[in-house]
């Protein structure tokens, strides 16, 4: 059978778990088995497979009433919403089920009686291709769900698909540090290696050993075919590709020397490619130009990007050199950091700090220096002191007839009292990442960062300070989170913050639920509790936590849209360990977790 595994898993995980939850007595059974009828007669996708296999989970549990069948495949229904309900939960299982049986080309159906059981039963064809996506069609898509899920991913060109993967009940973490081979992308997910389509013609059966790859990943085929010849003219062998799942798959295989990343594709949004491929260790070093409207530039850099170039593309003097500069990046020995201080003692500490064979340092004492530096040697990041004087930067930002700065990354190290310090090297560069960094550790993260450094070829001494900051953020992994909050939207939101630390999230809509859940079983780690919740608000439901004997020690973390004063400390008071306000800052948000989980 071919078939995207990962999905099929889910799917699979998602329909014996229910069976699991609603069963006290009997048993639940899964028969995998070839049919020939028992899907929807309209269903093209199975009238047309020459083969169709049933999935079906049956159990003895409690039933679903007939007039509940339809309804427990919506988002956020249950065949149980009272208040009161036994079973906790969003009620999302089933429709993240539904959802992704439709993206495998197939369905699921539903036979129940209440008090003896029911039987889900997936319908998949033997083998599936997912159909090509017009662009027109994302912005269409779905409906009112879609929206739903715009609201909280803020991506209105994503797919429903994606938002529900990332949404649903998976059960791999998305880790930063893993291989490619263990993420949504992977061959163990695709099995796609030998299958992924081939739309332009490119030279992925030519590939050899040591030949240079650039993988073109764009939505419109005719712009990747003048940039598949292109790159084949800058002695490049080009891989094309116009999916986001597809490319991940594609870069495990044939390992690129550079890429180029459309960001609107029919399958995943781009910017989760760009997001997977900077947060993977085997990955990150890879250069990736996005090719994009011009408003996605300042973001596309910040989040890793080498390069940035705006659709419509002027000339194709300008592609080529973009793709010259891709490859001579990317077989370049050494990146050049600059680092910039006016003491001396601190120049030489960060020199040495930073220095490996791959990183070639270059001191300076002061702006003119290293822009004289810059002009002359190139930087591929810089580094500087934030105890520069003011007016070095404030006074001397870059011009149009004096680009060398711009698109360079920006270190800014130290303690500065003097934020204009910042703000001017804020403005030294048009299109310039600028960051500040307090700790010579996320110094040596960040600068390797941006100078998109191999981590396998780093000297030991930086591969143990980066694998201590790993470490360091692996304290979430595996954690319990529960959720209490009456918007969905919300819930949402910080489930996928959660889980893409590796957190497991547990979510109530109202304090009571959350209070039966910690009676029953003291398995949280760590509480994100709304305070305006109807009924119950989030001050009593925390009250009534720390009464439960074994939740005295539990981290309760308040979280509410009305910074009021005097509402903090009405939530210590309460019970709550610390307080954030909404709309609630995500770097904030781990770093407080982390202080609590990792004590």
């Amino acid at each position: 059978m071919f078939a995207d595994v990962k999905r099929l898993q889910q799917v699979l995980k998602n329909l014996l778990s229910n069976s699991f939850k609603f069963t006290h007595e009997g048993g639940v059974t899964l028969t995998i088995d070839s049919v020939k009828s028992g899907w929807d007669p309209q269903n093209e996708s199975l009238n047309r497979a020459p083969e169709v296999i049933a999935f079906s989970v049956r159990d003895t549990g409690i039933g679903i009433s007939p007039e509940k069948q339809q309804i427990v495949f919506e988002a956020f229904q249950q065949a149980d919403g009272s208040t009161n309900r036994k079973y906790g939960g969003t009620g999302l299982g089933l429709a993240i089920s539904r959802e992704l049986s439709r993206l495998l080309g197939g369905e699921i159906r539903l036979v129940s009686t209440p008090g003896r059981g029911s039987t889900f039963t997936l319908y998949l064809p033997v083998a599936y291709s997912t159909p090509r996506v017009p662009r027109k069609a994302l912005s269409t898509r779905s409906g009112a769900e879609r929206q739903e899920f715009a609201k909280v991913t803020h991506e209105p060109e994503s797919l429903h698909a994606d938002t529900v993967r990332q949404f649903g009940n998976v059960e791999e973490s998305a880790n930063p540090d893993a291989t490619v081979a263990r993420d949504r992308g992977s061959p163990e997910m695709l099995r796609t290696e030998l299958h992924l389509v081939n739309e332009v013609g490119d030279d992925r059966e030519r590939v050899n050993p040591g030949d240079p790859v650039l993988l073109i990943v764009e939505n419109d085929l005719a712009f990747a075919r003048f940039l598949l010849d292109t790159a084949r003219e800058q002695g490049f062998k080009g891989i094309v590709t116009s999916q986001g799942v597809a490319a991940l798959a594609l870069v495990n295989q044939f390992k690129p020397l550079a890429i180029t990343l459309d960001l609107f594709l029919p399958d995943i949004n781009g910017w989760r490619v760009l997001n997977r491929l900077k947060h993977d260790a085997g990955t990150r070093h890879i250069p990736v130009a996005v090719v994009s409207t011009d408003e996605s530039r300042e973001l596309a850099l910040e989040s890793g990007a080498l390069a940035f170039v705006a659709k419509p593309i002027q000339s194709k003097e300008a592609l080529e050199a973009l793709v010259a500069s891709l490859k001579t990046f990317a077989q370049r020995a050494t990146r050049n950091l600059l680092v910039v201080s006016p003491n001396a003692q601190m120049r030489d500490w960060l020199s040495q700090y930073l220095k490996a064979d791959d990183v070639q340092i270059i001191a300076t004492g002061d702006y003119e220096s290293a822009r004289t530096v810059t002009q002359s040697h190139g930087a591929d990041c810089l580094v500087l002191d934030a105890s520069l004087a003011a007016m070095d930067a404030a006074a001397t930002s870059a011009s149009d007839d004096e680009p060398s700065l711009d698109f360079l990354p920006i270190l800014v190290y130290g303690e500065s009292a003097d934020g204009r310090r910042v703000n001017g090297w804020h403005a030294l560069a048009h299109t310039s990442t600028v960051r500040e960094i307090n700790a010579p550790e996320r110094l040596l993260e960040q600068a390797s960062f941006f100078l998109h450094r191999n981590f396998a070829t780093m000297p030991e001494s930086h591969r143990m300070v980066l694998g201590r900051l790993r470490d360091a953020e692996q304290v979430l992994r595996g954690k319990r989170a529960m959720i209490v909050d009456d918007d969905m939207r919300n819930i949402f939101a910080l489930t996928s913050l959660l889980e893409e630390h590796g957190m497991t999230v547990e979510s109530h809509d109202n304090g009571r639920d959350a209070i039966r859940h910690l009676q029953e079983r003291a398995d949280i780690d760590v509480v994100l509790m709304d305070i305006m919740m109807p009924e119950l608000d989030g001050i009593e439901t925390m009250r009534e936590i720390r009464k439960i004997h074994a939740c005295r020690d539990l981290p309760i973390i308040a979280v509410t849209a009305k910074a009021m004063k005097g509402d903090r400390e009405k939530c210590i008071e309460a019970g709550a360990w610390d307080y954030l306000s909404k709309p609630v800052d995500t770097e904030l948000m781990i770093g407080v977790l982390q202080a609590w989980l990792g004590r």
